[in-house]
């Protein structure tokens, strides 16, 4: 069924994009700070923050400045709920920078899909409920028009990642590119990016970017099915 880049990316209106922190290792646990995701007593929340510099903050602002709606977890919407509305109406009353006060105003402008079981009704702006099964109704939310679904939707503030939901959609070959953000550092635990259900795919690397603490914001696009071939003489 796919046969190239071009003919996987025709197939669909709409395009899926996962942003993830990563380790050297996969782990996207609690990136942004020691209190943000202690399941299973994980150790190393705010990882990220001694090795974030400017070059990979552009590379997430360049991500942010198309047009886009937010695919989130449970976990992550009830993050972003309680801090985007307040730096969107009192960005400048708390110092934020223009950078962050437009970035509000585009996140709460967005539509907010949310993945969850647990919660019945969303107090957010924009906010819909992924009712049933969540794979079904991203294909369907492919199929129509609109901006990109931005998956996780990290920020150097917030910094909390979708890993079920990303995992849900990786295993269902829903996911269209990566931005990846990898940073020199293994943590050996943690709720990891990929997980073994993730459908096997070949992707073509589209934009590098290299920053000085050694961190590394790479752009990936799906580009097919996995080929294979042998070095055997």
């Amino acid at each position: 069924m796919e046969t190239g880049a071009n003919n996987y990316r025709e197939a669909w209106m709409r395009k899926v994009v996962a942003c993830a922190f990563l380790s050297l290792d996969g782990v996207m646990q609690a990136p942004g700070g020691p209190d943000e995701d202690r399941d299973g007593g994980f150790p190393f929340g705010g990882w990220t923050v001694p090795l974030f510099d400017e070059e990979l903050g552009g590379a997430i602002s360049e991500l942010y400045g198309q047009p886009f709606d937010l695919l989130l977890g449970r976990k992550t919407y009830e993050i972003f709920a309680a801090h985007w509305p307040t730096v969107g109406a009192r960005g400048q009353e708390m110092g934020m920078d223009p950078g962050e006060i437009a970035l509000a105003r585009a996140i709460n402008g967005a539509v907010k899909y949310v993945a969850t079981r647990s919660l019945t009704s969303l107090h957010w702006e924009n906010s819909q409920i992924l009712v049933g099964d969540v794979a079904e109704r991203v294909r369907e939310l492919k199929q129509g028009e609109g901006p990109m679904l931005l998956l996780q939707g990290s920020s150097k503030l917030v910094l909390q990642g979708s890993s079920k939901l990303a995992q849900t959609l990786l295993s269902a070959g829903l996911v269209d590119e990566l931005k990846l953000i990898i940073f020199p550092v293994v943590l050996g635990q943690g709720k990891r990016f990929f997980d073994a259900q993730a459908m096997p795919a070949e992707f073509t690397r589209t934009d590098v970017v290299i920053s000085p603490a050694g961190g590394i914001a790479a752009t990936y696009r799906r580009a097919g099915e996995v080929r294979t071939g042998s070095f055997a003489l």
